[in-house]
């Protein structure tokens, strides 16, 4: 989870004019040079100021198994190389029976999902049925994909349950939309990958299910920096969604450095 960074240039500032648009060359009508109209999309025009620069770093996990969606995610917030947050909360409660995942700007992911609530609390209301998960995902998708390349930030997972049975679908802030099995996205992601291929198997039960995303959090947590402080588990299953633990990374330390240890 990243918070903005900024980038300042090697010269020195120059003050912003009160009223751009007055300071403006113009032509021969009296109107600005330029016009009033946006740059088009596309274009690679740089714009006034010195910019941000987002800086991501994050865990954030989901896989199905026959008992639903285990979902686990760290809770770690960074600005550049400062810890900004410890307990930053990365599971978006859309409703009983759907979760997002937060992964990218934390300003983005938070405001996107919990628009996303919205929109299907008014699908709920209108259809008197909970809205799919495939349909919150492409929901989420066509309304970010509106705003492509325009610096938005968001690596997110829908994950939930509907008369379908479980289902898992990763969104971008590209608009892309992706279903799956299993999911790992962050700087931590291909040390979570690497333990979730090891131990995902069929039959898993869910006590075991949740033991492999605690631990897949863990040992990501321990290898990039970027990611850490506690480790957060849900279940989604025909009932809906429960919170499984949250457990702090320091203790996990110590309870698999006992298992670990030899008799």
């Amino acid at each position: 989870m990243a918070l903005a960074s900024v980038l300042r240039s090697s010269e020195p500032p120059v003050a912003p004019a009160a009223f751009p648009l007055l300071t403006a060359p113009r032509d021969g009508s009296g109107l600005p040079s330029g016009g009033f109209a946006a740059p088009p999309w596309g274009t690679e025009t740089p714009l006034p100021g010195p910019g941000l620069h987002l800086l991501h770093g994050t865990t954030t996990l989901a896989f199905k198994f026959e008992e639903g969606v285990m979902v686990a995610v760290d809770s770690r917030a960074t600005a550049g190389s400062y810890i900004a947050s410890q307990t930053v909360q990365k599971v978006i409660e859309i409703n009983p029976y759907l979760l997002g995942t937060m992964a990218g700007g934390a300003a983005d992911c938070s405001f996107w999902e919990r628009l996303l609530a919205r929109q299907c609390r008014v699908y709920e209301l209108r259809n008197k049925e909970p809205i799919s998960v495939a349909a919150a995902s492409k929901l989420l998708a066509n309304m970010v994909y509106q705003y492509k390349g325009m610096g938005l930030s968001m690596g997110t997972m829908i994950c939930g349950w509907d008369k379908r049975g479980p289902g898992l679908y990763y969104v971008d802030s590209e608009g892309t939309r992706v279903p799956g099995q299993a999911f790992a996205v962050g700087s931590g992601s291909t040390y979570a990958y690497g333990v979730l291929d090891r131990g995902r198997r069929r039959g898993l039960s869910a006590e075991e299910a949740c033991d492999l995303a605690r631990r897949a959090i863990y040992q990501a947590a321990r290898r990039d920096a970027y990611s850490g402080g506690r480790v957060a588990v849900y279940h989604v299953g025909p009932g809906g969604w429960r919170r499984v633990s949250v457990d702090n990374i320091a203790d996990l330390q110590e309870r698999y450095a006992a298992e670990e240890a030899p008799a």
